[in-house]
């Protein structure tokens, strides 16, 4: 995200530099406020994807310690 608004800024101001039109200058904010929504919600998704994900990884830790004192409990009643 950051480097895509940096590369818009620098054609911004090349845009400026080169007699850009307020057309062409529109064009290039319309870009850039594309982009950055665009970057907003790949970063609302990453976010969600993680907290799926340690969802995911707390049922299994949980499954884990129920099935290892299940596995002890049958150890020490074969004993």
């Amino acid at each position: 995200m950051k480097n895509t608004v940096k590369i818009l800024t620098l054609l911004m101001i090349v845009g400026l530099a080169g007699c850009a039109s307020n057309s062409d200058l529109d064009a290039v904010k319309a870009i850039a406020q594309q982009a950055n929504a665009t970057a907003d919600a790949a970063l609302k998704t990453a976010r969600s994807a993680e907290n799926i994900a340690q969802e995911a990884k707390a049922t299994s830790d949980a499954t884990e310690n129920k099935l290892e004192r299940m596995a002890k409990g049958k150890m020490t009643k074969h004993k």
